[in-house]
């Protein structure tokens, strides 16, 4: 029986990357045509369209494809989101978790496109800055609920392999609107995150 790796791609886009993908080998110094790299500049070309794809998802469709009306008006929080994404500064990863809640009013959303919403996202060129504003701000516009709260916690590639090299840093960013800038609230969610209930 024959393997087919079944992937779409677009062949074009993947042609394309694939021979600048080789040019950069070269200018590296490597022999593309050793056998080790033979199909690196294609493996390279298709992982970059992977770690991308979110320019061509919508993540506010994907909160409105699994809304329902529910009176439940308590936080909901879905922790330790895996978070995997690119630094646009040096094209290298940074990954992590996103900690995320909000406080319906009204609607709830399916828990699994909170983290898909985070995936969107996070599979673009991304600072880590950015990406919790903008998860934040979806979730918000979309769902209208009273109050929504994000803190992620990442470490970054471009810090551990380069430049300053600390391998332990871990980077922190938060974002809060609506309920969770009242310090009750906000203070019951980080509670919540730094807790171990399971």
């Amino acid at each position: 029986m024959n393997y087919v790796k079944q992937e779409e791609y677009d062949q074009e886009v993947t042609e394309d990357l694939s021979e600048h993908y080789r040019h950069v080998l070269e200018k590296l110094g490597e022999d593309p045509n050793r056998e080790g790299l033979l199909k690196t500049p294609v493996r390279a070309s298709k992982a970059m369209q992977y770690v991308t794809s979110g320019y061509d998802m919508d993540p506010a469709e994907v909160l409105r494809s699994a809304l329902f009306k529910e009176e439940y008006s308590e936080m909901v929080l879905v922790k330790d989101i895996e978070v995997y994404s690119m630094c646009e500064h040096h094209i290298l990863p940074f990954f992590g978790k996103a900690h995320i809640a909000y406080i319906p009013n009204g609607h709830i959303v399916g828990l699994s496109k909170i983290p898909r919403v985070v995936d969107i996202f996070a599979r673009r060129l991304q600072v880590q800055e950015r990406l919790t504003h903008e998860i934040l701000h979806c979730i918000h516009d979309v769902l209208q609920p009273l109050g929504v709260a994000i803190v992620m916690e990442a470490q970054h590639m471009c810090m551990m392999m380069r430049g300053v090299q600390k391998q332990n840093s871990v980077t922190t960013t938060s974002a809060f609107i609506g309920e969770f800038r009242v310090d009750e609230t906000r203070s019951e969610f980080l509670n919540l995150i730094s807790s171990k209930l399971h």
